[in-house]
Order: structure tokens, then C-alpha cells, then sequence
């Protein structure tokens, strides 16, 4: 191949992009030999390292509109400018753990490697001593081409993404003229809405749960807008000044999105529904007021205050690049699989298309998924430590996966346990300080355990139900009048309620983990911090402006120059009005639910958790994006709660349901934002779209949660046939005894006095880590990540390291080695892997439940029973020390002491 410089015309590549203005007559030339190519097109992932440096034929190299546009931008950059961009880039990222450190590396050499009059364009290469391919499959990060290299890194993070993940799934321009908000976008939308609202809501109480996820609608969403495409007519429909064109044409990429997002916006449960079922089930307070229209102004209010909050938190978490939200990139990446809009580039041997991998796996995951399921359950929570001795209890405290802590090197193939913790979406380093904590937490467990710290020795090690004094399940109603108040004669007989070992830690975990998060990100992040309060003051103070600059500018601030931002700015902005009269009319159905009906909640408690939401929001929600870990408020809401409303766990769960819900559906709202913003989607139609989206999922959930209750047989009982166990509403549950009937006061000075003192803990281990974080080795210090490490320890009581371990193996595997050595392949096919597995599952799993688990076909054979043997099947008890040895035959305090 020739390697002189003969220069590229750009013509017989670019044949009228979209993004291309035909102003200019004049044929526009690439001014790069075709060595230099070469080089670009490695760095684009169009070739790979094994056809770098070979005889390739780049005349005849088919090059994505993508491709065209960068080697486009890369040759009118100039050096002078791509030497700021980089400096620019190495201030803005320095610490910045999402930032490849290779390519970090990079930066730093080709600043270091500045010739004294840059501009000239002479070569600048490293030393021959370096020069050596120590990076494996990735030649592009030796210095090669100085004047080159240097505008190629910066024209990818100038006009794309500093991050390989978002250059995977995005475009580098948009085209504002492609369909995107079309009728047929919101009826197959919110069609799939309801379908997957029924199953998500039905299946919610089933441990695991099972969900319809945005990935397994996506595949859904393909056929329906190709069907609409072709045998809906093309007619246009007109009502007064409105009109609705029934078929515009193909389906798009942006159609899909949307009715993505549409879907995604209300693929999760409403908290709320924990509340229903709680309050309504006889099991639980089985109170009779708890109506429809009660039910609907809960869920409605619940749903929509955090709407309100998504105004405030774009400057923060939409719009800067380091808000990458990792745990969203898999359905773009599938979106753009499934439409095919990528060019089938061979990646390191692997010439399979996205979409064609991706129907490989899914139908593999879909057959699989019977073995683990049906035929073979025992591969499921593969407890097969136990399987040795199943009536030990020593051994199913450690190792059980169903009874246990589930220490287990092999503890599942199941893909809905293995990937239950996102292992191929959040980042590893994300996982491996997740998994650190959840180690620490099962060696506390243990100790508190096996020294039968506040009684744990005689209750089961990892249970998040209550037990009374003798080691049975607490029955709250035994502690209540016949007007469900907590009668204290009662108590007095009955009882205080006992944490299992599991459950004691959790909670002093979530003690520690609020105080130490603000703490620890406001000492670390401070310019970041700062920032986001500055930009929420702004954007609240531009709220409630009469007149407002709907500059480019003013909009994004500081972020207008982002790549993304500027091709969004093409879209008119949904107005803040909006966004207020949201938070407005939610407030008000809010104070509805407690000024109406007998929840025992004072006014100011609906104020109070807008207010404490509002404190963490930034916190909580910059945590998230960064790095795929999040938690909620609702164990501090319980303890303030508890306090300032005593001897209620109606008022408690009442204000839960708020204080928890508020953040998390800003969260959700946000993600879908930043989703809009990868794809360029109209915000208003975001808006629009996550409105009635969530609407018709409060809707289908109410309905498919009385019908539950009113229908299914045992529902929640520990043993429910079709593993309808209510993990969530049993904690929820629970909890409102503890710190709602109970009381912290009591809980904190009588019974778990350790309890409090978390708070403090918190509060200490901050400097700590941060002197570790600024001080220690600077690869670990990257990497060290203390408030997710913490929030390992939230991982039992009653999930366990069964949904874990397996999960690292995998992480490790591809979001670190093969990331790390083959970039490209990763790009290709890493999200499209998990939204595979994860479609196959989904599906398989519904049409096992329906054809051979609601009208139950068994299969009784070992496979299936050898799990379920002893202590893990129910069939022994399942705690160490026995109740009835205990000193007067029951445990905890002494009758007359309770607090």
C-alpha cells in the first residue's frame, strides 16, 4: 500500500450526509496520507489492531456517516486548538474514575511532547525505547503521529465523548428533520406501557422478581413500528386545527427511543403499591379505608412530586458529560443494534452484526432459561455447599442461599441472579467496591451473630422480618386496638419486636451511610458540589422569572459548548411552568391523602419530606450518574418519622412512601432526560411522554394490585407456591412496626442502643477515606469508592452474596479485561449482551409461569429437590440456639423492663 502523501479527496467518501450543509460547491479534501488514515480509522474502531499497518484497501472501505463527519472535524481542527482542548480536558477529568486511564495517559504525553512551534506540523514521535506495543490491541495509544494524534483526541472529546461507552452508542450530529413524535410513537408506547405495567406489578412481589425491562420491550417495540409502517394507511386525520398523520413513514430511530423512554419511565412499580398492599392485606393491618380514590391521590402524588424536582437537577445531571449514568447506555445500545444503523465493522475476528448477536443470545437465554427455572431449579441458587449436610445450621449460615449469607465460590447459573446487580452495566470498579462492603457486612453479620449480640443467636441469621421473644414472627395486631392505635397495655404484655443479625446490620449500615455520603462527596467533590447548587439555585431562581433569556447560553451555562448540548439547543426547552404546576397540583393531592383519610399524618410532614428530599437530591442523584449506585431515603425517613410521630406505622409508611419516592422518581425522570439527550429526543416530548406514560402505569398498577390481593392464594406468606413471597412489603411492613408502632425512642434507648451510635460512626469514617483518597496509592485511590463500599453492606436481609459473586466473575471479565485489551469488541457488543440475556429471561419467564407454573406441571426429581433439602427448604429450623432454653423460655428483655 502506498504510504506517500498523496492526499484524500473527501468527495468519492461522502456521498451528502445528512449533516452536511451543500453550500460549498468546492470539493472538500482530507489532507491526511493514507497512512494517517489508517491511524484515524484504528482510533474510530473502524479497522482493528490485526489490519493496522497491512496492505487494507481503504479505496474500498465502506465509512459510517460517523466516521466521515469525525475525519471530517479532525481535519479542520487546528493544532493550536486541539493542543486547548486537551488541556482543557486533563484540568476537567483529572480524578475523574469513568475516564479511561490509558487514554488519560495519552493526554498527558502529547501535552508533555508540545514542540516548540506546534503549528509547523512536524513530526513528533516517542522515543524508540517506548515505542513499543505495550498496550495490548490498542496501537493507537503509542505516539505515533504527534500533530495527528493530538487533533484526533481532541476532536473526539471536542465533538463526541471523552467516554468510549458514549461514543459506542451515540452520534456526533443529528439530524432535527427525522420523525420523532408521531402518533404511532404514543399508542405503541403506551400499549406497551399497560402490557408491561401488568406483568411488572404482578410479578414485583415474586423473589427474584421477574420485570418486563426497557431491553425486552425494545425488541417488542421493533416489529410493532415496522407493522404500523407497513399496513397502516397513509392518511392524515384532522380535528379542528390539529392533525394526526397515521403513518409517516419508516420507523425511526428516534420513533424508537421515544416509545423506549415512554416505556422506561414507568417500567418500575410505584412505590406506592408497597403501602396498599400493606395496609390492605389481613396479614398485615388489613385496614378497610383504604379506598380507590385514597389509593390513586397516594400513588398520583408519590409519582409526580419527583417530576417536579427534574426541573432543578438538568444543569447537574443532564447536561455535563461526567454524568454518564451508566446503567442507561444498554438500551441505547440496543436501540441503535436493533435499528441497524451502525456499519458491521469486523472487531478482532467478530463480523457478526450487532443485531444478529443479539438475536443469537436472546434466543439461547430463552431456551436456557427453562433449565435454571423448570427442569434443573437446583442451578438456580445453586447452594451446593449445602447440599453435604443440609441440617446444619453453621453450614446454611454461611453458605445457604436461600436461609443463609450464601459465601459460595459457584452460586448460580441463572442469568436472573447473576446479573441481578447490573455486572455488565455498572462499572467494575462500581461492583468490586460494592462486593468489598458486601464481604465486610457478611463478616459482621457473622460476629454479631455468633456471639449472640441483642438475642440474633435465636432467630434466624438473615431475615428481614421481626420476631417477638419467642423467636416468632411478630404479629403487630396483637399490639394494637380495634382502632388499629398502638395500645401500650398490650405491648407491655406482648413485647418489643428483634432484629435478625442481617437486619441489624442493615440498618446500622443505612445509619452510617446517610451522614458519611454528604459528608465524604461535599469533602471530595466540593468544586462539583458547589457547582450543582449553584446551577439548582439558578435554575430555581429562572422558574419564577416573568421574563426570561432563553439563550443557548443561559440554558446550558457552563455545558453550552458540550457536543451534545449544542445539538440539542436545537430543540425549544419544555418551559419551567410546567414543572411547577406539576410540583404544584402533586403537593395538593399530597396534602389530600392526609388531610382526608385516617393516615395520622400531620400537614407538616408532607413539607418535610419535599424538604429533606430537596437536601439530598444533588447528592443522591451525582453519586447515581457517576457511578450506578444508589440508594434511598427511606430508613432515615422512618427514624425522623418515628420520632416526631410516635406509636404510628400508618403515618410512617404514609410519609415513607414520599420520602423515599420523591428522589427516586427524580432519579428515574432524569435518566430518561439524559436518555433524550444521548438521542437527541424534543424535550417537550420527553415531557409529555413521561407524563402520560406514568399516569397509565398508576392506573394498571392500582388495578393489578387489588386484584392480587383479592385473588391470589397466600400472597406474601413465606412459602407462597408461585414465590409470590413479598420481599418488599414484608420489609416494609416490618419497618412500620419497628420505628412506627414501636418507635426509635424506644428502639434506640431500651433495645439497640449500638443503633445510634452509626450516626456517628458515619460521621468519623469520613476523614479517614478522605485522607486515604488524597494520599494513598493513585491506583487504588482512583478506584476507592467508600460510599458504595458502605452500601454493600445493604445487600442481605434477605438477598444475600449469592446475587453477587457470580456477577463479579462476569464484571471482571467484561467491564475490566475485556474493556480494558479489546476495546472495540466491548463497544460492539457488551450492552448488547446483557440486553439479550436479559430479554431471554424475561420472556422465558413469563411463558414458564403461565404454561407451567400458575396451574402447577411439577417435575419431582433430584435436580429440583436437592436444593430445597434441610434447612434451606423449610423443612428444619433455621437458627442456631433454641428459644426454649433461653432463660424463663423467651429472649430479649424482661417482661416489665420494655422500653
Amino acid at each position: 500500500m502506498s504510504k506517500g502523501y498523496e492526499y484524500i479527496e473527501l468527495t468519492p467518501y461522502l456521498e451528502s450526509p445528512s449533516w452536511v450543509t451543500s453550500t460549498n460547491s468546492n470539493p472538500q479534501r482530507w489532507n491526511f496520507t493514507e497512512s494517517q488514515l489508517q491511524l484515524i480509522l484504528l482510533r474510530l474502531g473502524v479497522i482493528s489492531d490485526e489490519i493496522y499497518g497491512t496492505d487494507f484497501a481503504l479505496s474500498q472501505a465502506h465509512l459510517s456517516e460517523e466516521t466521515k463527519y469525525m475525519i471530517t472535524k479532525i481535519n479542520e481542527l487546528s493544532i493550536s486548538d486541539a493542543i486547548e482542548i486537551v488541556r482543557d480536558a486533563l484540568a476537567e477529568h483529572s480524578g475523574d474514575v469513568n475516564f479511561l486511564r490509558e487514554d488519560y495517559q495519552l493526554l498527558e504525553r502529547l501535552v508533555s511532547m508540545i514542540p516548540a512551534n506546534p503549528e509547523a506540523g512536524e513530526p513528533k514521535h516517542e522515543s524508540s525505547e517506548n515505542f513499543v506495543n505495550v498496550f495490548k490491541n490498542k496501537t493507537y495509544l503509542n505516539v505515533i503521529d504527534w500533530s495527528l494524534q493530538i487533533r484526533l483526541e481532541a476532536a473526539l472529546i471536542h465533538f463526541h465523548s471523552p467516554y468510549p461507552e458514549i461514543r459506542a452508542i451515540t452520534e456526533p450530529f443529528d439530524d432535527p428533520e427525522i420523525p420523532v413524535e408521531t402518533f404511532r410513537v404514543y399508542f405503541i408506547g403506551l400499549f406497551w406501557t399497560f402490557i408491561g405495567s401488568i406483568i411488572n406489578v404482578f410479578f414485583v412481589h415474586r423473589m427474584p422478581s421477574i420485570s418486563l425491562s426497557s431491553h425486552t420491550i425494545q425488541i417488542l417495540l421493533l416489529p410493532s413500528g415496522k407493522l404500523w409502517e407497513k399496513f397502516v394507511p397513509n392518511k392524515t386525520i384532522r380535528i379542528g386545527k390539529y392533525s394526526i398523520d397515521l403513518n409517516p413513514g419508516p420507523w425511526t430511530y428516534k420513533e424508537m427511543m421515544l416509545s423506549t423512554i415512554i416505556y422506561s419511565c414507568s417500567a418500575g412499580t410505584p412505590y406506592s403499591v408497597y403501602n396498599i398492599v400493606v395496609m390492605k392485606l389481613d396479614r398485615f393491618y388489613g385496614l378497610k379505608w383504604v379506598t380507590y380514590t385514597f389509593q390513586f391521590l397516594l400513588a398520583i402524588s408519590t409519582q409526580f412530586l419527583g417530576f417536579g424536582f427534574a426541573l432543578i437537577m438538568k444543569k447537574v445531571c443532564v447536561y455535563p458529560s461526567k454524568a454518564l449514568w451508566p446503567t442507561i447506555l444498554p438500551t441505547i445500545a440496543l436501540n441503535k443494534a436493533l435499528m441497524n444503523e451502525d456499519e458491521n465493522n469486523v472487531v478482532h475476528g467478530w463480523s457478526i452484526s450487532r443485531y444478529s448477536f443479539f438475536m443469537v443470545v436472546f434466543f439461547f437465554s430463552f431456551v436456557y432459561n427453562w433449565i435454571p427455572t423448570y427442569f434443573f431449579t437446583a442451578l438456580s441458587l445453586f447452594n451446593w455447599p449445602t447440599w453435604f449436610n443440609p441440617s446444619s445450621i453453621h453450614l446454611t449460615n454461611v453458605a445457604g442461599s436461600i436461609n443463609g449469607l450464601g459465601l459460595n465460590p459457584l452460586p448460580s447459573f441463572d442469568w436472573n441472579i447473576l446479573g441481578s446487580a447490573g455486572c455488565l452495566t455498572v462499572p467494575f470498579y462500581t461492583y468490586a467496591n460494592r462486593y468489598l462492603g458486601s464481604l465486610m457486612g457478611f463478616v459482621v453479620i457473622l460476629i454479631v451473630y455468633y456471639t449472640n449480640n441483642n438475642w440474633t443467636g435465636y432467630l434466624p441469621i438473615n431475615s428481614n422480618r421481626l420476631f417477638n421473644n419467642k423467636a416468632e414472627v411478630y404479629d403487630v395486631h396483637k399490639i394494637l386496638d380495634e382502632k388499629n392505635l398502638f395500645d401500650d397495655a398490650k405491648y407491655q404484655e406482648v413485647g418489643p419486636p428483634y432484629f435478625s443479625a442481617a437486619n441489624l446490620v442493615l440498618y446500622g449500615a443505612y445509619f452510617c451511610l446517610y451522614p458519611f455520603a454528604i459528608l465524604y462527596h461535599f469533602m471530595t467533590e466540593w468544586e462539583s458540589m458547589k457547582s450543582g447548587f449553584v446551577n439548582v439555585w439558578h435554575s430555581l431562581v429562572e422558574a419564577f422569572k416573568f421574563r426570561k433569556d432563553n439563550s443557548h447560553e443561559n440554558i446550558y451555562g457552563r455545558y453550552a459548548e458540550d457536543p451534545h448540548c449544542k445539538m440539542m439547543s436545537k430543540y425549544e426547552d419544555v418551559p419551567d411552568w410546567w414543572f411547577v404546576a406539576i410540583l404544584v397540583i402533586s403537593t395538593v393531592f399530597a396534602l389530600a391523602v392526609v388531610l382526608f383519610y385516617p393516615t395520622e399524618t400531620p400537614i407538616w410532614g408532607i413539607f418535610f419530606t419535599i424538604l429533606i428530599n430537596f437536601v439530598f437530591l444533588i447528592p443522591l442523584t451525582s453519586i447515581a450518574s457517576v457511578t450506578g449506585f444508589t440508594f434511598g431515603l427511606n430508613v432515615l425517613v422512618e427514624l425522623i418519622v418515628g420520632y416526631a410521630i410516635p406509636n404510628s406505622g400508618i403515618a410512617l409508611i404514609t410519609l415513607k412512601s414520599f420520602g423515599y419516592n420523591i428522589d427516586s422518581q427524580a432519579s428515574n425522570y432524569i435518566t430518561d432526560q439524559k436518555l433524550a439527550h444521548y438521542a437527541k429526543i424534543p424535550p417537550k416530548a420527553i415531557f409529555k411522554g413521561q407524563l402520560i406514560s406514568t399516569m397509565l402505569n398508576v392506573v394498571v398498577a392500582l388495578v393489578v394490585t387489588n386484584w392480587q390481593l383479592a385473588n391470589v392464594s397466600d400472597i406474601c406468606s413465606p412459602h407462597q407456591k408461585d414465590k409470590l413471597k413479598c420481599p418488599g412489603a414484608n420489609t416494609y411492613f416490618f419497618s412500620s412496626i419497628q420505628y412506627g408502632e414501636i418507635g426509635p425512642a424506644k428502639v434506640f434507648s431500651g433495645l439497640y442502643p449500638i443503633l445510634k451510635w452509626c450516626f456517628l460512626l458515619g460521621t468519623l469514617l469520613v476523614f479517614p477515606c478522605v485522607w486515604f483518597k488524597n494520599n494513598g496509592p493513585k491506583k487504588l485511590t482512583r478506584y476507592f469508592q467508600p460510599t458504595v463500599i458502605i452500601g454493600g453492606f445493604l445487600d442481605y436481609a434477605p438477598y444475600n452474596l449469592s446475587y453477587l459473586t457470580g456477577g463479579l466473575y462476569l464484571s471482571y471479565i467484561f467491564m475490566y479485561k475485556i474493556k480494558k485489551n479489546y476495546l472495540l469488541w466491548w463497544e460492539k457488543y457488551n450492552y448488547i449482551l446483557t440486553s439479550a440475556l436479559s430479554a431471554g429471561v424475561a420472556f422465558s419467564a413469563l411463558l414458564i409461569f403461565f404454561t407451567v407454573q400458575f396451574h402447577p406441571h411439577h417435575l419431582e426429581w433430584w435436580g429440583n429437590t436437592i436444593g430445597e433439602q434441610g434447612i434451606e427448604g423449610g423443612a428444619l429450623p433455621d437458627t442456631w440456639l433454641n428459644v426454649s432454653q433461653a432463660p424463663d423460655g423467651y429472649i430479649g428483655l424482661r417482661k416489665g423492663q420494655f422500653p
